[in-house]
């Protein structure tokens, strides 16, 4: 190894190609690798989650991710500044020194950016310039702030999940959910480019109630028991709810920047409302954990009704799509009802996804010079 102890530091807001390339070049060429993340408490990606992502891209056993708070300003022709994020940078190393670990001097800073040789001589340390030019991840922060979509391919799995616009088509039984989610992620990923990984997640409570309904059926012996026939309990709900965020995450990280989901969280809850009969307190709380952007509710009307034996019947269609909608309004979340021939309800979806993708990433504005 060339250096002993290499620094690297950065927002990371949010994380690109371009920093991923910095760390590794700096774990290459050094025994040990401290990664600063200095977050600003302005910035709207928690600092926890902004660490989180570069530990799990950065494995290697030389390097060590530190969070740190720095809220002081950007004045590169201030020294008193100067001292300020150096002093903070500092404690945040020193601290992993009061938990017992060996920090050895700084002697190598790596960087792109231009004021990574003052950086490097307030440490005595060398400077060693990585790619400034970025030619060859031609990506910043800056960039990915102002066009997600567009610096897509620079941005690691777990970036893409948080960042990935999730639309939820919801509906009573046999009202198309289905159909329409297949066929609104089919109409994105037609159109290539980004575009082309489009992906949507089935409805994972289906799969759920297929195999416990043929686990009754195997355990009693007999193959006439009916849906009415099974007894629901509110720890099952919790588990389809997060059972479906593992499957959605999965998608969003090998996905495009629209992710279609097959139901959510939030219609679970109004599902163990139906089975169960009183509030989901811990389906809530899953749906509170993972981020939606828009629904899509199907209506029933003009949608002949097929029993697949698994739905509950035609009855309860008209009072599951008015709750879809209560709920949807009372909670203040954004959504479309679409309705009439299935080209009408597509043309609707498409442009409700539209206009969700056509408004920016709310990404609040990190400290300036």
């Amino acid at each position: 190894m060339t250096y002993e102890h290499g620094l690297v530091i950065g927002k990371f807001y949010p994380p690109h190609a371009g920093h991923h390339h910095l760390i590794d070049s700096a774990a290459a060429a050094c025994a040990r690798v401290s990664v600063v993340v200095a977050a600003s408490s302005v910035e709207s990606v928690p600092l926890a989650l902004r660490t989180a992502w570069l530990r799990e891209a950065h494995r290697q056993p030389n390097v060590e991710v530190v969070p740190v708070v720095d809220d002081a300003e950007i004045d590169y022709e201030s020294d008193e500044v100067w001292s300020a994020h150096v002093a903070a940078f500092r404690a945040g190393l020193a601290l992993r020194s009061g938990l017992g670990v060996n920090v050895p001097p700084v002697d190598a800073v790596f960087s792109s950016e231009h004021y990574g040789a003052e950086l490097a001589e307030r440490f005595g340390a060398a400077h060693v310039p990585v790619d400034p030019p970025r030619e060859r991840f031609p990506v910043s922060g800056t960039a990915v702030r102002a066009d997600p979509v567009g610096n897509w391919e620079w941005l690691s799995p777990p970036v893409r999940a948080y960042l990935a616009r999730r639309v939820v088509v919801v509906g009573a039984e046999s009202s198309g959910t289905t159909t329409l989610a297949r066929a609104l992620a089919a109409h994105y990923a037609e159109r290539g480019g980004v575009w082309a990984s489009t992906r949507w997640v089935p409805e994972y409570g289906r799969t759920y109630t297929e195999e416990k309904l043929a686990a009754a059926r195997r355990a009693a012996a007999d193959p006439s028991l009916w849906l009415d026939d099974l007894e629901w309990e509110s720890a099952e709900f919790t588990r389809i709810a997060e059972r479906h965020a593992v499957l959605e995450d999965a998608a969003a990280r090998s996905g495009s920047p629209l992710l279609v989901c097959d139901t959510d969280a939030f219609a679970t809850v109004v599902w163990h409302e139906r089975y169960v009969g009183s509030p989901a307190p811990e389906v809530e709380a899953v749906h509170a954990r993972v981020p939606h952007h828009l629904w899509i509710v199907t209506d029933p009307g003009g949608v002949p009704f097929e029993q697949d034996g698994l739905r509950d019947g035609e009855s309860f269609r008209t009072w599951m799509s008015g709750r879809f909608g209560e709920e949807l309004e009372r909670r203040g979340l954004r959504h479309v009802r679409v309705s009439g021939p299935h080209e009408e309800r597509l043309a609707a979806a498409v442009a409700a996804t539209d206009a969700l993708l056509a408004e920016p990433w709310p990404f609040a504005p990190p400290l300036t010079a």
